[in-house]
Order: structure tokens, then sequence, then C-alpha cells
């Protein structure tokens, strides 16, 4: 301050100079330009001084690089990684990854603090761009923020799929997919068996029943199954690849690594699957109150059908748009 208010006097008495010289306008415009940048970095000074005392101070943590933090000095072990560092700095430390700062737990009674004593704090996360892409923009029940729409999400998958009742009433379907498993692995006597391949496939004939009422027969049942653990794979793979964007979301747009680009290519092959089983189900739902004239309150639903009456008469504390009810079928 003292520096600057010299500067002041120093451009002052140059006024006074020029001012003998007959450039007193100048004198003037210096004098209120030195007043006007003195009171800015006076209030810059007091409200920059209040905010650090207000702010709570970050855990240590190890020293970083300008602009990339710690990412240089990651080991590939994370684990052994976080745990010489907390030899080092404690049992909560503080890593710049980029522009993100994570905060590394590695204690137990601290992660009891944070994942339960805690949690609805901590709940929310910082969902990478590959699962906001995956999941219709977060629709879904795992990126969700914690809050009402959360709430009601995990109230309906509670209620109507994960239910004693609900998975009760699939006892005959699970018992039915593993009795063709089996009876297709006996048929295959003396030839080589894809014992993954065939477990993936009957769990996911279980799912689509659960779902939707249908299951993959046959040819379909190889060659869609297969694919469809293909699919499965690289979402998940998408989920967890490292991706330069979600440390610099100022690269979102560029989609340096192609993660984006990518995943939108297999939602895309998921959305066919998702928009042509809707269409065929309303389809049916329609046929049935217009020519059999079911009573819905006693028919057995399978989720979809349970979903699409809340898309169309759910009221504003239960209602799903199609997004919603898409990123749930996705999970």
């Amino acid at each position: 301050m003292e520096n600057l208010l010299g500067k002041a006097s120093v451009l002052s008495c140059q006024g006074s100079y020029w001012h003998y010289n007959g450039l007193a306008e100048r004198t003037i415009l210096i004098r209120a330009v030195a007043t006007l940048l003195l009171a800015a970095l006076a209030i810059a000074w007091w409200y920059g001084k209040k905010f650090t005392k207000s702010r709570p101070p970050l855990p240590p943590g190890p020293p970083g690089l300008p602009i990339l933090g710690n990412l240089p000095f990651l080991k590939p072990d994370l684990h052994q990684y976080f745990h010489k560092l907390s030899k080092i700095y404690g049992p909560i430390i503080k890593l710049q990854l980029g522009s993100k700062t994570c905060i590394v737990v590695s204690s137990a009674s601290v992660a009891k603090e944070v994942l339960k004593d805690h949690d609805a704090i901590f709940a929310n996360r910082d969902p990478p761009i590959a699962g906001l892409i995956g999941t219709y923009g977060g629709s879904d029940i795992v990126l969700r923020p914690n809050g009402p729409e959360w709430h009601k999400l995990r109230r309906i998958v509670v209620r109507e799929l994960m239910s004693n009742t609900s998975l009760d009433a699939t006892y005959a379907l699970r018992r039915q997919e593993v009795r063709e498993t089996v009876k297709y692995i006996h048929g295959k006597g003396g030839s080589p068996v894809d014992i993954g391949d065939q477990m993936f496939l009957t769990i996911l004939n279980m799912i689509l029943s659960l779902l939707w009422g249908g299951s993959l027969k046959g040819e379909e049942r190889s060659r869609l199954g297969i694919e469809f653990r293909q699919l499965v794979k690289e979402f998940v793979e998408l989920l967890g690849a490292p991706n330069i964007s979600d440390l610099f979301p100022f690269l979102t747009r560029f989609d340096l690594q192609g993660v984006q680009s990518k995943m939108q290519k297999a939602l895309m092959w998921f959305d066919k699957i998702f928009e042509s089983v809707i269409t065929q189900r309303r389809k049916v739902d329609d046929h049935q109150q217009a020519h059999e004239g079911k009573n819905k309150e006693e028919e057995s639903k399978d989720f979809l059908q349970l979903l699409l009456e809340l898309n169309q008469q759910g009221d504003y504390k239960s209602s799903l748009s199609m997004n919603e009810i898409k990123a749930l079928l996705m999970v």
C-alpha cells in the first residue's frame, strides 16, 4: 500500500510538472486514475482478506505443478501410493488433478464419518462425461444428485423392482432360465461350451423378463446376447476410462480421446432396443385395453409397464420422463 501511495505521489508530482507546462487536463486525469486504482486495490484487498478468513483451509497434500497439479506424480498402484501419502500428510489428503480438487480418505474412522454418519452431505458426485452421456444426462439413480428426484427414483426401484413381492414373483422365471441353460449345455455334450457366455445369457434373460416380459430364444439368444455382452463390456469400460475432459472440463468440446463419441455410439445401440421394446409394449397395452378389457389392478405387470403408467398417469411427485425410464432400464 505504501508503494502504491508513493507511486501515486510521483504521478501527482508529474502532474504538477505538466501543469506548469500547460497540461492541467492530463494532471486531473492521472490523479483521477490513481485515486480509482487505489480505491479498487483497497477494496480487493479487504474482500480477499475477508474471504480467506471465512473459507476453511483445505487438507494437506503433496505439492504439484501449475495447471497439471499432482497428475504427473500419480503411481499405477494408487492404493499403495495413497498409503505412502497418508504416512506423510495424515488420513485426509488433498490432491489437485488438473482443475479438479480431490480428497483422499485413508482412515476407517474418517471413512465412516463420510460414508455413513454424514452421507447426505457427501452423497453428490462429480460424474464423468461418459457417465452423463450413457445415462441420458444423469437421469438415472446412480449419478443423479441427492434430492427429491433421486428419492423418487429410489422409491420406485425399491418398491416395484427390488421388493420381496417382485423377487418372489420371478422365482419360476429364474428356475426356468436355469433349466434352459442346463438343457443347452447338456445338448452340447462332447463340444466346447463357453460357460461365461451362457451364464451371461441366463442372467440377461432373467433381467429382460423382469423388465419387460421378454427373453432371447433360439438363434437370437446367441447372436443378440453375445452382441449385448460386448456392448455392456464396452459401456462399463468407457465409464471407468481415464478421460482428460473430466480433469479439464474446457476440453470437453474437443473429445480428445474419443470417449464421448464411443459412449454416444454405444448409447444409440441401447436406445434403439429401448425404443423398440417401449413401442411394442404400448401397442400390446393398447390392444388389451381396447379388446380384452383387462383389469389393470389385477393383472401381473412387468417393470416397464409400471414405468410407462407413471409416464402417462403419474402425478408431479411420481411422474417419470421418457429419459428417466430409459436411464432406469439402462441401470
